[in-house]
This record gives structure tokens, C-alpha cells and sequence, in this order.
């Protein structure tokens, strides 16, 4: 059939791409020669050439940006829904309300939002690619982070749902869950607190990074992926094959 894989000339939107797996994804995209519009709130430190302050929560924001990266890069062929946040709240704390509200805002919610808006571009040519970072707190769960365990889960369910609805319109849906991965979220936790959690829980012994999760989605968007749809996709060194 002569599937294709290259991303070359795709337009590829990234949310969250200031730092960490959203950033690597973008940088990843870009050197296999993608027009990337790489988007975050803080758009001083994206990269590339081609770059948007972009809030997730605000659909006004949404669809000016949406709009402009098609006005200057073309029709968007790839969504990567990147943008997220992590707000440690036990049950009873007082700002737990808080820490919900903006949480499935980021985390679900925007996703949505994102796919709504970017929708008639992914379904032009009957080839568009959406992929959704998650996380395996998608797939289990940690006390004290249940906005944040409620949002993945959530993306995934999302994932699987889409993936049967606008599969029939030529677009897949799938969804990478990274594990624990060096990013600015992980920062805070002591590097001996790191190793000892790898080597306990994760097959490898280790860490991953950034660019590892970003390889999987570029394959995952590939046009040579065609067959992939609705796919939950673990990135943890095998943490979730030994607890699973």
C-alpha cells in the first residue's frame, strides 16, 4: 500500500508544548520536517518558529488560535492535547473545589474544547490524527490526587469514545500514558525519592524522558498508523505491565 511515514509538511497542533512532554513532542514533530504550531500560556518559552499563547480553558482563546494557525501554517492535520496540570488535594482539604474545578478544566474539558474546534480541519481529507496525553494514573490511581486521577481517567474514556465516533470519518483517536517521566510536574520529588520508586515499581529501574513519550506519539500520528484507532497506550518502563 505504501503507507507513508513521514510527518512532513503535517500541520501539527501541540498544546501545553512551554516544557516538559509537550514541548519534546513539538521539538520531535518539528525535526521530522511538521509545520508545528506549538501553544501554551506561557508562549515565552515555546519553541520554534511558529507560536501561540493559548489558555485551554478559554474557547474564545480556543478559536482565535485555531484560526490563526490555519491562516498561517494550513489546515490542521495532527492535535496532540498536551496541556495539563496537577494539583495534589486530599478529599476533605478546603481548596479541594479548587483544585477540581481547574483541574478537569486543563485536563478534560480543554481537550474537548480543543478536538470541537479543530474538528473540521481533521476531517477535510478524511486522514486527521488527534492524540490525548494522559497518564497511568488514567489506568490506576495514587491517594490525594483524584482531580487528577478523575481527569486522565476521563481522557481515556474520552480516547475510546471518540475513536468509535469519528473513526467512520477517517480520523483516529488514541491516547499515550506516560508514566513517571522527568518533567517540571516531577521536579518537586527528591531524586532519592525518584530512584527508590524505580526501582520498586518500574521494570526498567528508571525514569523516563520527555523525548521517549514524544517518539510514541509522533508514531501514533503517522499517516502509516492508519489502522490504529481507540488505543490506550502506556509509556512507563513497564510500571503498568507489573501492577496491572
Amino acid at each position: 500500500m505504501g503507507l507513508s511515514r513521514s510527518v512532513a509538511d503535517k500541520v501539527v497542533l501541540v498544546t501545553g508544548a512551554a516544557s516538559g512532554m509537550g514541548r519534546a513532542i513539538a521539538e520531535v514533530f518539528g525535526a521530522e520536517g511538521a509545520k508545528v504550531a506549538a501553544t501554551d500560556r506561557n508562549a515565552d518559552d515555546l519553541p520554534g518558529p511558529a507560536r501561540w499563547r493559548l489558555d485551554v480553558t478559554s474557547q474564545d482563546a480556543i478559536t482565535d488560535v485555531v484560526g490563526e494557525v490555519a491562516r498561517t501554517l494550513g489546515p490542521i492535520d495532527v492535535l496532540v492535547n498536551c496541556a495539563g496540570v496537577s494539583v495534589p488535594a486530599p478529599i476533605d482539604a478546603d481548596g479541594y473545589r479548587d483544585a477540581w474545578d481547574l483541574t478537569l478544566a486543563v485536563n478534560l474539558a480543554g481537550y474537548v474544547a480543543m478536538i470541537r474546534t479543530c474538528l473540521p480541519h481533521l476531517t477535510r481529507e478524511r486522514a486527521g490524527r488527534i492524540v490525548n496525553i494522559a497518564s497511568t494514573e488514567g489506568l490506576g490511581a495514587t491517594p490525594y490526587l483524584s482531580p487528577y486521577t478523575v481527569s486522565k481517567h476521563g481522557v481515556v474514556g474520552l480516547t475510546r469514545s471518540l475513536a468509535c465516533e469519528l473513526g467512520p470519518q477517517g480520523v483516529t483517536v488514541n491516547c499515550v500514558c506516560p508514566g513517571p517521566i522527568h518533567t517540571g510536574m516531577t521536579a518537586p520529588i527528591p531524586d532519592d525519592d525518584k530512584q527508590r520508586f524505580a526501582r520498586r515499581r518500574v521494570p526498567l529501574r528508571r525514569y523516563g524522558e520527555p523525548e521517549e513519550v514524544a517518539q510514541v506519539v509522533l508514531s501514533v500520528a503517522l499517516p502509516a498508523s492508519s489502522y490504529l484507532n481507540g488505543a490506550i497506550i502506556p509509556v512507563d518502563g513497564g510500571l503498568t505491565a507489573k501492577f496491572g
